[in-house]
């Protein structure tokens, strides 16, 4: 089994469930707005990020390279930390979860600069 085939669709399967329990459930709880728009950040993230996920899957099935699977490894550990402490944060509105945020955003980051890497040494 394609792991990253299955970790960004597993990424992407959860974003929608996430998403509809912000929609449905979440917004009948909390009324802060800027909260919700903290939530639905966190889901906006991991939906881009399980896209890009699963792009790198594709790439892998036509090459084995480090750079692609260490970007893919990184997307998922920004996604755990980033859109999870937004979750977190949201429904505990403990602030300690949101010192996490920006740890999860820089994994981002490293993992779009990896896939950059790639981008400019693959035709090699």
């Amino acid at each position: 089994m394609p792991k990253f085939l299955f970790i960004g669709s597993a990424f992407a399967l959860f974003a929608v469930i996430i998403g509809a329990f912000g929609a449905h459930g979440l917004e009948k709880i909390i009324t802060d707005e800027k909260m919700l728009m903290r939530f639905n950040t966190g889901v906006d993230y991991q939906f881009y990020h399980a896209f890009a996920i699963l792009v790198i899957a594709l790439l892998l099935k036509q090459t084995h390279s480090r750079i692609l699977t260490s970007a893919a490894i990184v997307f998922s550990m920004g996604i755990l930390l980033f859109s999870g402490s937004l979750y977190s944060y949201v429904l505990t509105a403990n602030l300690y979860f949101a010192m996490i945020t920006p740890i999860g955003g820089l994994l981002f980051v490293l993992g779009w600069l990896l896939l950059l890497i790639y981008a400019f040494t693959a035709h090699k």
